[in-house]
């Protein structure tokens, strides 16, 4: 009998409160509830860095940023450092890639037996402009914001094709002998904020939930998010008529999404091979939906630094909850556990199919920001109860995620909670330096700007609004 096959979705900017398995009472992801009903719902998930090219290094690797150096957007992955795909591959296995990698480019040997229409950074760059991390370009994104609501987009049309492609694939492994592995990553709910209005009628916007502090007089007002909404030109809020419309184009492409994921599980099960496979659903960081007064990711906050992920497998355990806390890091060993491969992983790393079958284990994840409009380099550790936020050079943050699950409370200048912040702080230190960290991001920042012209020319050149996707031309936004 041969090993089960894998079929891991990503999708792009989920947050995991837009879910109806994570709490939401909308009917928004009716697909990904089906799937955590035969399956285990990770409840305390997190991404190793909130933003798309870094994170998505990450889980190919399976190791940290810092590890590997893909600090930013204008840090693509090369396949230079050995991915699971490679090892899956040299193994004698089908791995194919549908959709979004945000790596350098199709011509760098991935790992992958074939990609299929992938999307990558643009002209193999992607963002240099965000690597100027003193005195920033400034990043207006009020015009998407104010603008969200109905429309068509690229992205959406881009991942109808993924989906077509991915059912495609499936008609055609079916009868495969070996196990196979499917890599099929969609783009949305990315922005644009921008969907058909099918999808929009499904919800009453009056109706729809805020994120904790998206009001202006309860935004956080540490240094290191007044520096963020500065450069992201969020220091003044939108209206509120603005946000709702925002919250409401952002359900309609959450569901949006969610219906190509059905799509593509309703094929696998008709084919019969739903009972064969492990399915996993995750995605590379969460949307922020202007709690805190941001848009996008870039926080470790809930969120944004939070994801969702479900597994389903012939050895997961159907209709269950794991609150052990996971990140993207444990892809790969759940990757090598489902395929049956016996191959060395991240020494911070489990198998998301163990841990799905055993009581819920005492244990801490990380996750580091580099990037876009951030002054100086911020990392997460948490823990089955706490959260630290460690920003260098700068005060930390620390909150009681039982009791205060908005992160409402920060807890670091708490007497109570000293010896709690200070053996977090400890077990951070074990995994990283944060300031030798951030120092070197920079440094590598710096360098990269400079092979570029310096930061006068970069300010001229502008920066792209978003990935294209294959066959578009990009578009500049200054």
């Amino acid at each position: 009998m041969p090993k089960p096959n894998f079929l891991l979705v990503l999708s792009d900017e989920h947050q995991k409160y837009v879910a109806g398995c994570y709490g939401n009472p909308q009917n928004v992801t009716p697909n990904l509830d089906a799937l955590a009903e035969r399956g285990t719902l990770f409840s305390r998930a997190y991404t190793t860095c909130p933003i798309c090219v870094p994170a998505r290094a990450s889980l190919a690797t399976g190791k940290y940023v810092h590890e590997i150096g893909n600090w930013d957007n204008a840090f693509p992955y090369d396949g230079n450092e050995r991915s699971w795909h490679h090892e899956v591959r040299d193994e004698g296995l089908t791995v194919d890639l549908i959709g979004k990698l945000h790596f350098r480019s199709e011509e760098d040997d991935n790992g992958f037996s074939n990609e299929i229409q992938p999307l990558h950074v643009v002209g193999g760059v992607g963002d240099p402009l965000g690597c100027m991390r003193d005195n920033p370009v400034l990043r207006t994104r009020r015009g998407g914001i104010n603008s969200a609501g109905e429309g068509d987009t690229t992205y959406q049309q881009y991942d109808i094709k993924n989906a077509d492609e991915a059912i495609k694939w499936l008609e055609q492994h079916q009868d495969d002998e070996q196990p196979w592995i499917l890599f099929l990553s969609f783009v949305c709910p990315h922005p644009p904020y921008k969907v058909k209005k099918e999808y929009l009628d499904k919800f009453d916007p009056e109706e729809l939930p805020r994120p904790p502090q998206w009001k202006q007089e309860d935004w956080p007002m540490h240094p290191h998010y007044t520096y963020m909404r500065k450069y992201f030109d969020a220091s003044e809020p939108h209206t509120d008529a603005q946000i709702k419309n925002l919250i409401h184009a952002y359900y309609g492409l959450t569901n949006f999404l969610d219906e190509q994921l059905g799509r593509v599980l309703n094929r696998l099960e008709a084919l019969g091979l739903s009972e064969d496979t492990n399915v996993l659903y995750s995605t590379d960081h969460g949307e922020c939906l202007s709690a805190r007064g941001f848009y996008g990711k870039f926080t470790h906050y809930e969120e944004s630094g939070g994801v969702p992920m479900v597994l389903a497998g012939p050895k997961v355990p159907k209709g269950q909850t794991c609150d052990t806390p996971v990140s993207l890091l444990d892809v790969h060993a759940t990757i090598y556990d489902g395929l049956g491969l016996e191959k060395p992983t991240h020494r911070n790393a489990q198998s998301l199919i163990k841990l799905a079958n055993s009581p819920e284990q005492q244990r801490s994840v990380f996750g580091e920001y580099h990037a876009l409009n951030s002054e100086n380099g911020s990392f997460l550790l948490t823990d089955n109860r706490y959260k630290l936020i460690y920003y260098a050079n700068q005060s930390p943050q620390l909150f009681d995620l039982k009791e205060d699950p908005d992160e409402l409370v920060d807890l670091s200048s708490n007497e109570e909670y000293k010896n709690v912040l200070n053996t977090m702080i400890s077990e951070l230190r074990s995994i990283c330096d944060p300031e030798k960290v951030d120092a070197q991001a920079k440094a590598d920042q710096q360098a990269l700007v400079d092979r570029y012209g310096g930061s006068q020319k970069l300010r001229a050149r502008g920066f792209f609004e978003n990935s294209p996707v294959p066959g578009e031309a990009p578009a500049f936004k200054n």
